[in-house]
């Protein structure tokens, strides 16, 4: 909207004008309108093609606003003696024109009331009068009708007298005429004159056409010499007539002249420019500096002059301002750097060609240009570090994460490879397409309870291929896959005869590797006793009733139990003496020896 002819509410979208439209200066608005949500970046546009309805509001108006023709009194009926030619700036019927005779001082003359063209209906030949004022009016076909009006000036005759034919005829008309190549059929083209000075019928005049006229194209009137079109022009086809026109007086005998008479057909803007393609289409690199050659359009136009020179130009649409296109030589140019992944296609509809000719004509090509992707765009991971929590009784083989990465660009320079590049102590590995992280062999929480690496997106770009790393951090989640171990087993406790009853006379000690509930151990006697009682969560074994003598002695079967959801349990042997036994224990054996296989589990005997 170059001129602020319209308004369009923010919130609502109505369009509305702002000032006078015209529809002879502009028939159709086409207006790009953009939405955007909020204060986003992100928007779109559309179009609103608005068509201007004609109103009929221009009187048809002559292009002349008086003229003299002079005819001679021999002319017969039908002959065309005027032309009256008005325009109308309004379209449709608001244009269309209906001339008729408004007044007129004799019947005989009539109108075409859709050429113009004034006939005579009948010979003035004896008519006394010399003058005709004929009052031509013009009408167009709106509603209501507005009119225009000429006057014209009177027609004049000439009195032929008889005399001696003793002169030739002698051309005084041009040889040399112009016409337009969309005139009419009936179209007065040049008036052949030849004078002689004789009189009556020595001095009457004939004329003929004797050659150039092969095709037909002119009719010449005898009697006056009129010039007339009778078939239509096409400068195109041909831009010049030579006619060899005589000129005959009515004597005996006759005496004739010759003149060749070259006619010129001007050329007028009726052809339109022709693209030689209608769709052009192309490549161009992204990220090249404005000024970049794109493409060239080329048309033709068969016309002649200014009306065949020819100026290119690129309608407003989405993303035409990336471009420029020189007027005179059609070659279209970058004016800023392009990015594939803003926008990888430009389907450019209104790439325009109009000649210089009054009024100018135009035709429209298509352009399709292609942008060409450039490895300008590392991949690109949804989080900058990634953490997750697995179980330590997964399968060797499980997948723990699906990493993605994306990459803007397109073909290699867009696909994306997976590696790791941290030592993850044989525990993991990635699948280079996929990105799925899967487990290597068993895990244990207990041996390592975190792994800490990175991970690389590289894409499979062939010339300077871009990557991308992220943090991956994997805990173990605990699983209860250990049994209590005591620290000491078995366990002997030498015991005074008189210690007192709640004391405590041994202590067990347990612990489990694994976490919370299921390394929190607690304590039982397999078989209740009624002289001795465990604390569940400390270990400590209480005497609970006296001894019964001093060389008391008993065994305990201590249970240490986790309490996870499925326990896991171990046994201890208590075995508790008196002071009076002590001296008597001792070992079968001075030295114990045993092999032990590496990897036993804990607890094992």
């Amino acid at each position: 909207d170059p001129h602020g002819r319209f308004s369009i509410d923010p919130q609502f979208g109505i369009i509305r004008t702002k000032s006078q439209l015209d529809h002879e200066t502009q028939s159709v608005v086409v207006l790009t309108i953009q939405s955007q949500l909020g204060n986003s970046p992100v928007y779109s546009s559309t179009q609103v093609n608005i068509s201007v309805v004609d109103i009929n509001d221009n009187p048809p108006v002559f292009l002349t606003q008086s003229d003299k023709v002079i005819i001679s009194r021999t002319q017969p009926p039908g002959t065309a003696v005027y032309i009256a030619h008005a325009e109308d700036k309004d379209s449709g019927l608001n244009g269309a024109i209906k001339y008729s005779i408004a007044s007129k001082q004799s019947n005989a003359f009539s109108i075409d009331p859709s050429l113009g063209v004034v006939n005579l209906t009948r010979t003035v030949f004896a008519d006394k009068q010399q003058e005709y004022a004929l009052h031509i009016a013009a009408e167009d076909c709106g509603s209501p009708p507005l009119t225009s009006s000429l006057m014209l000036d009177s027609l004049s005759a000439k009195i032929v007298i008889l005399d001696i034919n003793d002169n030739s005829p002698n051309f005084t008309s041009s040889p040399l005429s112009y016409v337009m190549e969309d005139v009419e059929v009936g179209f007065l083209v040049h008036h052949v004159i030849a004078k002689d000075p004789d009189e009556g019928r020595n001095g009457e005049v004939t004329y003929h056409i004797l050659s150039g006229n092969e095709n037909k194209a002119f009719v010449l009137d005898e009697i006056t010499g009129l010039l007339t079109t009778a078939q239509l022009l096409d400068r195109e086809i041909q831009d010049r007539y030579s006619l060899t026109v005589v000129a005959v007086d009515d004597g005996s005998p006759a005496l004739s002249t010759m003149q060749v008479l070259t006619i010129i057909v001007l050329d007028v803007n009726d052809e339109t420019p022709i693209f030689l393609k209608q769709l052009y289409e192309t490549a161009v690199r992204e990220n090249q500096d404005p000024g970049e050659f794109v493409i060239k359009v080329e048309a033709v136009d068969r016309d002649a002059g200014l009306n065949s020179l020819l100026q290119y130009e690129i309608l407003p649409g989405a993303g035409y301002e990336k471009f420029k296109m020189n007027q005179d030589s059609g070659e279209l140019i970058t004016t800023a750097s392009l990015d594939r992944e803003t926008q990888e296609v430009f389907s450019i509809k209104g790439s325009s060609c109009h000649d210089l000719g009054s009024p100018p004509r135009s035709s429209t090509a298509q352009l399709y240009l292609t942008v060409l992707d450039e490895n300008d765009h590392s991949p690109s991971f949804a989080k900058t570090q990634y953490q997750i929590s697995v179980r330590e009784d997964l399968e060797e083989g499980s997948a723990i994460l699906d990493l993605f990465a994306s990459d803007k660009d397109d073909g290699l320079n867009g696909e994306v490879m997976y590696s790791l590049i941290d030592d993850t102590f044989g525990a993991f590995a990635i699948d280079s397409v996929t990105g799925s992280i899967v487990t290597t062999k068993a895990l244990d929480r207990e041996t390592k309870s975190q792994y800490t690496f990175r991970a690389v997106a590289s894409d499979c770009s062939t010339h300077l291929p871009r990557s991308t790393t992220v943090s991956v951090m994997v805990h173990i989640d605990d699983v209860n896959d250990n049994d209590p171990i005591f620290f000491q087993n078995p366990i002997r406790a030498f015991v005074p005869a008189e210690t007192h009853v709640n004391e405590t006379i041994a202590t067990v000690r347990a612990e489990d590797m694994d976490l919370g509930s299921n390394g929190a151990v607690v304590f039982s006697l397999m078989i209740a006793e009624t002289v001795f009682q465990i604390d569940m969560k400390t270990g400590d074994i209480i005497l609970q009733e006296p001894l019964a003598s001093k060389d008391f002695s008993t065994q305990l079967l201590v249970i240490a139990s986790d309490q996870g959801i499925s326990p896991r349990t171990a046994t201890a042997m208590v075995i508790i003496f008196t002071e009076a036994q002590k001296e008597e224990i001792s070992f079968s054996h001075s030295l114990y020896k045993a092999s032990v296989p590496e990897n036993s589990a804990a607890g094992e005997y």
